[in-house]
C-alpha cells in the first residue's frame, strides 16, 4: 500500500492530520532551513504517546518513509519526508516543574524557549543549545552544546529519564535502571532508536547570568585573545564566538554593516559582580562596536524563541573539532573569510572543556568529551549555481582549522552526515550503537537521521 486514505486517517487519529490541500499543509510541512520543497503523503500530529505508536504502526503498514519533526531544524530536512509521513509532535507539549526537585518532564513538542521560559519562572535553568525555537527532541538526542555546557554539562547530561516509543510500537520509561542500553543510546545517537515523547531533566538554580552580545573588530589578534580568554576563563563563562560580517542590526552602525566582525554570543552564568571581572579582558582586547552584555535573566538569551517565519537560509557548513587555535591558524581563517566569494560566510569557534569533559567518552553516546574546541564554518548560497564553490570554499577552510583528530558534532551535520557519520560516532561508540540499533530498529525504520544502520 503506497496511498493514503486521509479520511480514515481522520477518523483514526484524535490528533491532527493534514495533508495536501488542507489549509495548513504548506506552514506544517516547511522546514527552517531553506533549500528544500518536500511534500509529504500526509502529516499526523499526534494527541498522546499511544497515538505515537500507531503512527509509527502506519508507516510499517503502507511502507511510506517515516519521519519524525520536533522543530523542523534538521539542516538537510531530515524532518520531512517527500512523499512519506510525517510525524509531527508539535501537539505533544506538557510541562510539569517539580521545584523542590529541581527537575521537569517535558514533552518532545516543545522548544527550548518554551521549557526554559517555564522553568525560568522558579529560577531554575536546564542548557539547552543557543536558539530558542529548536524542539527539545532533536538537540537533546544529538546532544545539546550551548550557554551552560561549560558549567552544568550538556543537554544530554541532565536527561534523567525519558519515554520512547520503539519501532515496534513500545512505549518505554527509559533511565539508569530502566532499559538502560537505549537510554544510553537516545543521550547523543540522535532518533534512530525510537521517538522519544518526554524528557525529565535535572534543572540547575540559574537566578541569573551575565550575558548577551559583544561586537569587536575582526582581526586576527582580537579573535584569538577571545577564543583563547573565554577557553580559561572559569566554566561559569560559556562563548559562542562568530567572525562574519555584520549584520544590519540597528544597533550596529551602519558604516559596519559588511565589515568583518567579531560577534561574540556571551553568558557567565554566576553572580554579577564576578562575571564582569571575567569578562574585562574580553572586553579589553578591542574598543567594542557594541556591548550588550549585561544581567539579565538566562531566559533572555533565548531572545529569538518566537521565530521569524520568512527566515529561511541556504548554506553549506562543515562541523569540526580542533584541539589547538593558535594566532597563525586563527589568522588563516580570518583571512579566507576576509576573501570569500560569499557575500555572507562565517567561521564559528565555541570553547568546550569544563563539565563537558568530566563525563567519560562512553558514559553517553557523544564520545568527544575531551575535545577543546568545536568549530563550525559555513557559507551561505546565492542560488544552486554558487553551492560548488561556496562547498569548496568551506571545505578548504575547514581544513585550516580542523586538528588533534577527526571528528563531527552529530546536531551540527549538513549534507556530509551519510559520510561523517563514523567521524560522530568513533570506535566502540558506533559498534555499541549498531549493536543497539539492531535491537530495537532491526528494519532501520528510523532512518532519517544521521543513520545509524543495524549491526549486521
Amino acid at each position: 500500500m503506497t496511498t493514503l486514505d486521509v479520511s480514515a486517517l481522520r477518523t483514526r487519529f484524535t490528533g491532527q492530520v493534514v495533508a495536501p490541500g488542507d489549509s495548513g499543509y504548506d506552514g506544517a510541512r516547511a522546514l527552517f532551513y531553506g533549500g528544500h520543497d518536500p511534500r509529504p503523503a500526509v502529516i499526523v500530529r499526534p494527541s498522546s504517546p499511544a497515538e505515537v505508536a500507531d503512527v509509527i504502526a502506519l508507516a510499517r503498514e503502507t511502507g511510506l518513509e517515516l519521519s519524525v519533526r520536533c522543530g523542523g531544524h534538521s539542516p538537510v530536512g531530515h524532518s520531512v519526508a517527500d512523499g512519506g509521513i510525517v510525524l509531527d509532535l508539535t501537539h505533544l507539549r506538557a510541562i510539569a516543574v517539580d521545584v523542590d526537585e529541581r527537575t521537569v518532564w517535558a514533552q518532545a513538542g516543545l522548544t527550548a524557549g518554551d521549557v526554559t521560559k517555564a522553568v525560568a519562572e522558579h529560577g531554575l535553568a536546564i542548557g539547552f543549545g543557543d536558539t530558542g525555537t529548536v524542539g527539545i527532541g532533536g538537540i537533546t538526542t544529538g546532544g545539546g552544546v550551548g550557554y551552560l555546557s561549560r558549567k552544568h554539562g550538556m543537554t544530554i547530561d541532565n536527561v534523567l529519564a525519558a519515554e520512547v516509543v520503539t519501532a515496534d510500537g513500545q512505549i518505554l520509561q527509559v533511565d539508569d535502571g530502566n532499559h538502560p542500553d537505549l537510554f544510553w543510546a537516545i543521550r547523543g545517537g540522535g532518533g534512530n532508536f525510537g521517538v522519544v515523547t518526554r524528557f525529565k531533566y535535572q534543572l540547575h538554580e540559574v537566578p541569573g547570568v551575565v550575558g548577551g552580545l559583544i561586537l569587536f573588530p575582526a582581526t586576527p589578534e582580537v579573535v584569538h585573545g577571545f577564543i583563547r580568554e573565554a577557553a580559561a576563563a572559569p566554566e561559569e563563562l560559556s562563548v559562542i564566538v562568530n567572525v562574519m560580517p555584520a549584520p544590519p542590526m540597528p544597533f550596529i552602525p551602519a558604516d559596519q554593516h559588511g565589515s568583518l566582525v567579531v560577534l561574540g554570543l556571551v553568558c557567565y552564568a554566576g553572580p554579577a559582580d564576578e562575571g564582569e571581572k571575567v569578562l574585562a579582558p574580553i572586553r579589553a582586547l578591542a574598543e567594542p562596536i557594541a556591548d550588550l552584555v549585561r544581567p539579565i535573566t538566562y531566559a533572555e538569551m533565548f531572545m529569538d524563541a518566537e521565530g521569524d517565519d520568512e527566515y529561511h537560509p541556504t548554506a553549506t557548513a562543515r562541523t569540526l573539532f580542533a584541539d589547538e587555535l593558535d594566532l597563525e591558524r586563527v589568522a588563516q581563517i580570518v583571512e579566507r573569510l576576509r576573501t570569500a566569494p560569499a557575500p555572507m560566510r562565517v567561521a564559528q569557534f565555541r570553547p568546550l572543556g569544563g563539565a563537558i569533559s568530566r563525563v567519560a567518552d562512553d558514559a553517553t553516546a557523544y564520545a568527544h568529551r575531551g575535545r577543546a574546541f568545536m568549530v563550525n564554518i559555513a557559507s551561505f548560497l546565492d542560488g544552486p549555481d554558487t553551492k560548488a564553490e561556496r562547498e569548496q570554499w568551506v571545505l578548504d577552510t575547514a581544513a585550516v582549522a580542523e586538528n588533534g583528530g577527526s571528528g563531527a558534532y552529530v546536531n551540527f551535520l549538513a549534507d556530509d552526515g551519510a559520510q561523517r557519520a563514523r567521524e560522530a560516532y568513533p570506535g566502540a561508540t558506533w559498534e555499541r550503537l549498531t549493536q543497539l540499533k539492531r535491537q530495537y530498529d532491526p528494519g532501520n525504520l528510523f532512518r532519517r537521521n544521521v543513520n545509524i544502520p543495524p549491526a549486521g
